[in-house]
């Protein structure tokens, strides 16, 4: 039985002989190596050759056969040797006996949204959103099941971990993020995330009347989605979840029908007004996943809440912490093991660790040590 899970990039285990066995040292089952990942640049602290890779658009570490796709087609990462990064990490992993998963980032794409405005969420004010693809769009729905099967038949992995899943909101955004003086809290982030894209405006049954109840509730600092849209709160909820549910439905089912040996992992959270790389599951999962991923960052008096409205959702269905090595948290085991303990007694039954290749050599043993004593209780 799976008790943690490491997550790393292709480009943290390709050109390092030693890297596998330090990830197995932390005492981790398996390695969530990215398939498909957004923009991101990252340090490299323990590599032999690098510090940093500079991954300047959101990218396929697979081949990108582009005749596999429609309008949407996912891009090749520059700053890689070849057109198969994830097979070459995936199979030192495999070399050293541990399986791989795909870390695998569905909606998360400013390159294709800057491609294709049209697909990207936008909101009661008509700002768009670039990084985030909208899933009411048909063509996103399209790109997401086409990126799992390639993930899938090109890949082969023990196991799929599907990241948003969903659409995204108003945070997880841009570079140099200036929006912090807003003060917006998180009811009013929640309402800038409502889509009004053409695909979710059609399908709401007052798109004139949210947008303004959504505008007004941002601006006057509503106490609670629910109190600023009023009576459209149950209609816009069950558009949402709806289409999150589909598209959660569609890509399982299809994983399910091509590999129906792979473990299936999804990031998510029990909020109903959820966006972002953990997508709802409010109102029943409705696919056969082996374990739901919740967001641990925040420390436990954050999470263990989530971790306890997830349960509620799904209570037959295995749950995972997403846990954090890096800043804020300290390089201290035990500060790391108290609150991985919180988790395990809310509900959680397995660790997924961030991140293999961003930790310094400090942070790794930190996260050992925490591995070792929650496997004890596991």
């Amino acid at each position: 039985m799976v008790k943690s899970v490491v997550h790393a990039y292709p480009w943290d285990l390709i050109g390092d002989p030693d890297a596998v066995a330090r990830y197995q040292r932390l005492g981790v089952d398996a390695i969530a190596l990215a398939a498909s990942y957004h923009t991101v640049r990252a340090a490299t602290p323990l590599h032999p050759v690098h510090r940093l890779v500079d991954a300047r658009h959101a990218a396929l570490y697979l081949p990108v056969r582009a005749e596999k796709y429609g309008r949407l087609v996912p891009a090749e990462p520059s700053w890689m040797d070849g057109s198969d990064s994830f097979g070459e990490a995936s199979a030192l992993v495999r070399g050293a006996g541990l399986p791989v998963y795909a870390w695998t980032v569905l909606t998360h794409n400013s390159r294709l949204g800057d491609l294709h405005p049209d697909v990207t969420v936008v909101n009661a004010f008509g700002d768009r959103y670039p990084y985030a693809l909208c899933t009411s769009q048909p063509d996103v729905v399209e790109y997401a099941s086409a990126l799992v099967s390639e993930v899938l038949e090109l890949g082969a992995p023990d196991g799929v971990i599907l990241e948003a899943c969903g659409p995204l909101g108003f945070f997880h955004g841009g570079h140099h993020e200036k929006t912090e003086g807003t003060d917006w809290n998180a009811v009013q982030q929640k309402l800038l995330s409502l889509c009004f894209c053409g695909s979710c405006t059609a399908l709401y049954a007052d798109p004139e009347a949210l947008r303004a109840a959504v505008r007004a509730g941002v601006d006057r600092g509503a106490p609670s989605v629910e109190e600023a849209l009023g009576a459209l709160a149950d209609d816009v909820r069950s558009v949402r979840t709806g289409a999150v549910r589909a598209l959660r439905r569609k890509l399982v089912s299809q994983i399910r029908a091509a590999a129906p040996s792979v473990r299936v992992g999804l990031h998510v959270t029990a909020d109903p007004w959820g966006t972002g790389p953990f997508a709802t599951v409010a109102g029943g999962v409705d696919a056969d996943v082996d374990v739901l991923t919740a967001m641990c960052w925040p420390g436990s008096e954050v999470a263990v809440p989530g971790i306890e409205a997830l349960r509620a959702v799904a209570p037959d269905t295995r749950i995972a912490a997403y846990v954090l090595g890096l800043p804020p948290k300290p390089a201290d085991g035990a500060v790391l093991t108290k609150e991985w303990l919180a988790y395990l007694d809310a509900g959680v039954e397995e660790f997924h660790l961030y991140h293999g290749g961003l930790a310094s050599a400090a942070r790794l043993e930190a996260l050992r040590e925490a591995v070792t004593a929650v496997s004890r209780q596991l």
